[in-house]
């Protein structure tokens, strides 16, 4: 199992790499690992991600209480928060600031249509959550209520949050749903953006069935084709 010690390098390590790969600019984005015991560890508030040291992180539980270090914990601490409520499955969590998604989300345009099977099978659908001022209750519970069926979310005007059974999914789910949403802009330019058949997106569900994977309960109303919304293990 890995230790506290080791999941805190971690953190520092994925901070600096949401900064580099321009993820995040300047003090934006947050992350955070749940531990054993309802505990968590997060990034504190008002430090550039590319400058991010194991002091930087504070020990919290799910009430928010600080136990340990310095500084206040991430002005978003709501939201990931939120996130390990309705998800108990998710052991870490993911703010940033992702160009292209943001970008979609000002243009009013959704990434919620089923487009590429890597992301079908990964993420399932990318929900926009309905735009709060960041920071609040408001923009934990309208996260919190797209994450119930989904992975990865665009936060409206604002940014992204990502989560996963550890820090590494929850980077990779970001770094998937960017990706994504780059191919989108590029084939929207290109011409008519073809979405996957109701048959091409039931071989997909069937090969997370076999994989022991349930298909969500909400339909992503974004075709109407399946119930896709959030495919996780039972």
């Amino acid at each position: 199992m890995i230790t506290e010690p080791e999941i805190r390098a971690h953190l520092v390590e994925v901070s600096h790499r949401l900064h580099r790969e321009g993820f995040v600019a300047a003090t934006d984005g947050n992350l955070s690992v749940r531990l054993p015991g309802d505990l968590v560890l997060v990034t504190r508030s008002a430090v550039p991600k590319n400058e991010v040291t194991e002091e930087d992180i504070v020990k919290i539980d799910l009430t928010g209480r600080v136990l340990s270090g310095s500084g206040r914990p991430s002005s978003e601490l709501a939201v990931h928060l939120a996130a390990y409520r309705v998800r108990p499955d998710v052991r870490a969590v993911i703010h940033a600031h992702p160009v292209t998604c943001v970008a979609f989300s000002l243009s009013g345009l959704s990434l919620a249509g089923c487009l590429l099977p890597e992301v079908v099978l990964d993420l399932g659908t990318i929900p926009t959550a309905e735009y709060a001022t960041p920071g609040t209750e408001r923009a934990a519970e309208v996260v919190a209520r797209e994450l119930r069926t989904a992975s990865a979310v665009v936060m409206d005007r604002h940014g992204s949050i990502t989560v996963g059974r550890d820090l590494d999914e929850a980077y990779n789910r970001l770094e998937r749903m960017e990706h994504a949403a780059r191919i989108t802009h590029l084939a929207m330019q290109l011409g008519p953006v073809r979405k996957l058949s109701p048959a091409e997106l039931e071989e997909l569900l069937a090969r997370k069935r076999a994989r022991g994977e349930l298909a969500g309960v909400e339909n992503c109303n974004s075709c109407g084709a399946c119930l896709v919304g959030e495919l996780r293990r039972a």
